[in-house]
């Protein structure tokens, strides 16, 4: 395997090969992300807003900042970015989320420049990026600390990178594990590994050997009587997201 894609795990690539046609079913097996994705985007904005001054409630607030989404899926987070006025590069190692995201972009609309291709290859080729978004795929790659660094990579200087993940822990594997496949059925059996989940303190250490500064992190936490998602202070126990800075 090339330098270009060795943080790249076939394996796991495959299985969202598999379920590419559904990205964009709010019922399909892509459900969790369509019920998380108000939480993420809340979370994602006002990160992106602090730390480049930017006011939310103005017209294009994003123009002129670059966004990299890498593990783009279908675009549930390309296509906001670009509505709030950033130039978009949605990328993803699954060949066949490529198309769905293209053809639902321009149903919408919207100017995204989609590439099946990887972080270790854009960096590579010397794209450089505003912003990061790097949300739900660590857990999925060969290796996290190459992958990181090639996201460090990809930043400019004073970039901002944001990065969601699963802890590790009896909980995590009792809810994102045996509930989300199991009991819920909300993603097929074995889209997730145990084993390959990252706590947050890890995570930390990962992304400051990868050149960055940790700023913030916070907890997405499912409330199952009001079926919805929060962001929480403490409760990092399952799913969680963390904000990184480049040093300018």
């Amino acid at each position: 395997m090339s330098a270009a894609t060795q943080t790249v795990d076939a394996a796991e690539v495959a299985k969202f090969e598999a379920m590419a046609a559904e990205w964009w079913d709010p019922n399909g097996k892509f459900k969790p992300l369509h019920m998380l994705n108000p939480c993420r985007l809340d979370y994602i904005t006002s990160q992106i807003a602090a730390e480049f001054g930017r006011d939310l409630k103005a017209d294009a607030p994003f123009a002129g900042l670059r966004i990299l989404d890498i593990g783009c899926g279908g675009g549930l987070l390309s296509e906001p970015m670009a509505r709030l006025g950033a130039e978009v590069v949605g990328a993803d190692a699954a060949a066949r989320n490529i198309p769905v995201a293209q053809v639902h972009a321009e149903q919408s609309g919207l100017s995204i420049d989609y590439r099946h291709t990887t972080a270790e290859a854009l960096a590579a080729q010397g794209e450089r990026f505003d912003v990061v978004l790097n949300m739900e795929v660590v857990e999925h790659v060969a290796d996290p600390q190459g992958y990181l660094s090639a996201c460090q990579e990809l930043l400019k200087p004073g970039g901002l990178m944001v990065c969601s993940t699963i802890n590790r822990n009896p909980k995590s594997f009792a809810m994102a594990i045996v509930g989300a496949e199991y009991v819920m059925r909300w993603l097929p059996k074995g889209t997730h590994e145990w084993s390959k989940f990252i706590t947050p303190d890890e995570l930390f250490d990962l992304i400051r050997k990868a050149g960055l500064t940790p700023v913030d992190r916070k907890g997405f936490v499912f409330n199952p009587i009001a079926w919805s998602w929060s962001l929480s202070d403490r409760d990092l126990s399952v799913n969680y997201v963390t904000a990184s800075t480049k040093p300018a």
